[in-house]
């Protein structure tokens, strides 16, 4: 039985409304013309006939209305269910899964420079005397080949601070180079930074303290190229209350060119 018939059915069951009346009419016009056909004699009660007769029609009445009862409550077909479940889908990763994270290495501390390897060809070979930090500007060397240097602190220097700066020549490219700067711990010696005239990422750079001084080293990079011509280095730094006595500091420059190795060092003349 489909969907269709059984609304039908339950339509029909709400809209029906039993006809008392002409049902007992039908009783009547039926129990008359049993007794007409057959006569009982006067004394019989005709009671036991129309009582079974009724007894049926409300049994026909109660059988149909159970039936159209039971069409009317009767539950719509349902639609037959797979008794294999479906295989549960793959569970996504939560949004606050954590992920990991590949770890970035740590820059290096300050006090472990790296230094470029003296025995290379292409490493500044330093000379036997006159290593930054000793060197005077009397007992400097200030010229070697193509490459001059020269020490002096800048205009700029006060009580507190001050910059000390090198400058350093070259009529020929140089493949390799490192410029050191020392300045001895007289008190209170404290780096407050540094720059220099060529390209900041054609160099490394770090500042620690090392032998009783702060120490500043600049490094070309491998594959880098200095030009020919002069190029500034300047070390800044905070130090005791009055003027700073550069007598102690010093800088040495070590570097390669076409036409081999050479290095430069020297002190620092006052400002002027």
């Amino acid at each position: 039985m489909n969907e269709e018939l059984t609304e039908r059915l339950r339509a029909a069951a709400e809209a029906h409304q039993p006809d008392r009346a002409r049902i007992l009419a039908r009783v009547e016009r039926g129990t008359s013309g049993a007794s007409a056909r057959r006569r009982e004699p006067s004394g019989a009660r005709p009671w036991p006939r129309v009582a079974l007769a009724s007894l049926t029609v409300v049994g026909t009445l109660a059988v149909g209305g159970f039936a159209v009862a039971a069409i009317v409550q009767s539950p719509p077909a349902r639609p037959e269910v797979s008794a294999t479940p479906a295989a549960p889908s793959a569970p996504s990763a939560p949004s606050g899964s954590p992920r990991s994270t590949p770890s970035t290495p740590s820059a290096p501390a300050t006090g472990s420079p790296t230094t470029p390897d003296r025995s290379s060809p292409t490493s500044p070979s330093p000379s036997a005397s006159g290593p930054a930090g000793s060197a005077r500007p009397d007992s400097a060397h200030v010229q070697d080949g193509p490459l001059s240097s020269a020490g002096a602190l800048g205009a700029n220097s006060n009580n507190f601070w001050a910059q000390s700066n090198i400058t350093v020549k070259s009529t020929q490219p140089l493949t390799a180079l490192t410029v050191e700067l020392r300045i001895t711990q007289t008190g209170a010696v404290q780096s407050t930074g540094s720059w220099r005239t060529l390209p900041a990422e054609d160099f490394t750079v770090t500042v620690q303290s090392e032998g009783g001084a702060v120490v500043y080293r600049w490094i070309l990079k491998p594959g880098r190229t200095v030009p020919a011509g002069q190029h500034v280095f300047a070390g800044q730094y905070n130090h005791a209350a009055g003027a700073r006595e550069a007598e102690q500091d010093g800088y040495r420059v070590d570097a390669n060119g076409h036409r081999g190795a050479f290095s430069v060092w020297g002190g620092f003349t006052p400002a002027r």
